[in-house]
C-alpha cells in the first residue's frame, strides 16, 4: 500500500508540473497576440523578484553586533561592482556568494 501510494503520488505531481510547465503556450498559442498586462508582469517582474531576494537575505543583518553586517555589505558591493563592470548576472552573484562565503569561514 505504501509503494502504491508512493508511486501515485509521483505521477500526480508529475503531471501537475507538465500541466503547468505547457499551461502558457496552451493559452497563449501563436495565432494569439498576447495581452498587455503579461508582457508588462514579464518585463517588470525579474527586477522585483531580486529585490525581494536582496530584502530576504539582508534581513537578518544586525548593524548592532560584530561584524557589523560587513561581509554582507562587502559581498554587495563586489556583486554590483561586477555587474556594472562585467554585466553578468551570473558571474555577479556566484562571486559574490564565493566571496561572502569565504569571508564568514575564515574571516570574520
Amino acid at each position: 500500500m505504501n509503494n502504491l501510494h508512493s508511486i501515485l503520488l509521483i505521477v500526480i505531481i508529475a503531471i501537475v508540473t507538465i500541466c503547468i510547465r505547457f499551461l502558457p503556450f496552451w493559452i497563449f498559442r501563436n495565432d494569439k497576440q498576447t495581452p498587455g498586462f503579461i508582457n508588462y508582469l514579464g518585463k517588470v517582474l525579474p527586477f522585483a523578484i531580486m529585490g525581494m531576494l536582496v530584502v530576504f537575505c539582508l534581513k537578518g543583518v544586525s548593524l548592532t553586533e560584530a561584524p557589523h553586517g560587513l561581509p554582507e555589505l562587502i559581498a554587495c558591493v563586489v556583486v554590483i561592482g561586477l555587474q556594472i563592470w562585467k554585466r553578468n548576472t551570473s558571474l555577479s552573484i556566484i562571486s559574490g556568494t564565493v566571496c561572502y562565503m569565504i569571508m564568514v569561514q575564515l574571516i570574520f
